[in-house]
């Protein structure tokens, strides 16, 4: 009796646990992605950025690689994994990819592979650098883990980037609750906001412009002046933190909250002089596009994300280039005439005018405010231009030869992969099935540490992952 008392729950538990295991694995898709509307509007922007290529090759004398196509697109997929998912894909992947022979195949899969959950959790870790980050600060006020969830939810809910922007620059609440409120909090330290940090946060992130050496005296090496840069901070300058979480007061007991910073001048003697100069919020160009209504934080929000702002869409299109090719646009040019940039540091926006209708960050730009902001259609757009489909083989005899190619993405460039990207190759080269959300919780809990492990021994690149490498 005492035997079969032990034996039939023990039957139980592991029928249960049998059922939840095989509940939990990978379901294998039979068929391969169709086509959508996403993929059908492509042809459109793809023709213009290929155009802009072809122009900038034959102007420049040079003839680009060839073109990955029938079996060598499985180069290209591999790179759609990497730039997407953050590893190789899986064996069980590749085989579904070789079986697809209808058209448009990269664009299809490319497609399918930004619905996928990966995607929204890999890409929110990659941006999160640049608005928040590596650090994780003050637990009791920030809480990182939070907000690149919150921002992976809004990555696959398909939310327009510049209300995601909008959001984490004016939201108020708990950063808990309300985590777009930690792109503050993560600048909250020894009781109060550095709004200098802010400022240069911001203005790196969402505009793609360095303004920090402007921070205590006009900067050595472009026009930004200290007055500009502490104006931008100013906007910052009412936030505080209370019981009820982030929000903004225009007055306090002593009366009205201003902002004020350190101005450092030379004195009669020689010694240097510091005041405390009380500056108001204001904006280093378009000053038409701030609204006059509403917190500094929300007119700040609306400055940033306005339509006619070139920099703004410039600024992740630059970003989002890195992630797929491993370097920023800017930081390459065949021109020696023609300044090459990191991806914060860009430089000012060339005007437009009947002659010059912008390179591709502007052409990539114009199409993605034109639809509402759509990093997918961004993405899409880049994966499927020629640059993003060349071969890295290639004929040149010489380094300079290489280098002229490369310069000008002739040529796919060669770049060595984040340390997530290795350990997560490595990891998924080890399982025939696909390790994704439906894996069993055992293994994507091993690859949680493995890999968490892994970045902590060979080095993070930090926010700085996309610096020239």
């Amino acid at each position: 009796m005492s035997i079969r008392r032990f034996w039939v729950p023990a039957s139980v538990v592991l029928l249960v646990g049998f059922l939840v295991a095989w509940a939990s694995q990978s379901p294998l898709e039979k068929s391969p992605p169709g086509p959508t509307d996403e993929v059908e509007n492509l042809p459109s922007i793809t023709k213009q950025v290929d155009d802009y290529f072809a122009q900038r090759w034959q102007t420049a004398g040079l003839k680009p690689v060839e073109v990955l196509q029938d079996d060598d697109e499985l180069q290209v997929y591999r790179r759609l994994s990497l730039a997407l998912h953050g590893t190789i894909p899986s064996l069980e992947e590749i085989r579904r990819f070789e079986a697809d022979q209808e058209p448009d195949r990269i664009a299809r899969w490319a497609a399918a592979m930004l619905e996928d959950r990966r995607f929204a959790d890999y890409f929110a870790e990659r941006l999160a650098r640049s608005f928040v980050g590596t650090d994780n600060g003050q637990f009791i006020v920030y809480r990182r883990d939070r907000f690149v969830t919150w921002l992976a939810d809004e990555l696959h809910q398909h939310r327009p980037y510049d209300q995601i922007v909008r959001e984490m620059i004016q939201d108020e609440g708990l950063w808990t609750g309300s985590p777009a409120t930690n792109f503050m909090t993560s600048a909250f330290n020894n009781g109060e906001f550095d709004e200098n940090k802010l400022a240069g946060r911001t203005a790196r992130a969402f505009l793609g412009q360095s303004m920090d050496c402007a921070q205590c005296h006009n900067h050595f090496f472009a026009s930004w002046t200290q007055e500009q840069f502490q104006s931008l901070a100013a906007f910052y300058g009412q936030a505080r933190l209370s019981l009820v979480g982030l929000n903004d007061r225009t007055k306090d007991k002593k009366g009205p909250i201003e902002y004020h910073y350190e101005k450092r001048m030379p004195g009669e003697d020689g010694e240097e002089i510091v005041e405390q100069v009380k500056i108001d919020p204001d904006v280093p160009f378009g000053e038409d596009w701030l609204p006059s209504e509403g917190t500094r934080r929300q007119r700040l929000a609306a400055w940033i994300t306005h339509p006619e702002n070139r920099r703004f869409e410039r600024a992740i299109a630059n970003r989002v280039w890195g992630l797929l090719f491993g370097e920023a646009f800017t930081t390459k040019h065949e021109d020696d005439d023609i300044e090459i940039r990191p991806v914060d540091d860009m430089l000012d926006p060339e005007p437009l005018t009947a002659e010059f209708s912008g390179d591709a960050l502007d052409i990539l730009g114009r199409d993605f405010r034109e639809h509402d902001y759509d990093l997918r259609r961004m993405i899409l757009a880049i994966v499927t231009s020629k640059p993003f489909r060349l071969s890295s083989d290639h004929s040149a005899k010489t380094q300079e030869e290489y280098e002229l190619l490369e310069n000008a993405w002739a040529v796919f460039p060669l770049t060595r992969l984040r340390p997530e990207q290795v350990v997560g190759s490595m990891l998924q080269a080890a399982s025939i099935k696909t390790i994704d959300r439906n894996s069993h919780l055992f293994v994507r809990t091993i690859r949680f540490f493995r890999e968490k492990d892994f970045v902590k021994n060979y080095g993070d690149l930090g926010a700085d992952e996309l610096q020239e490498r």
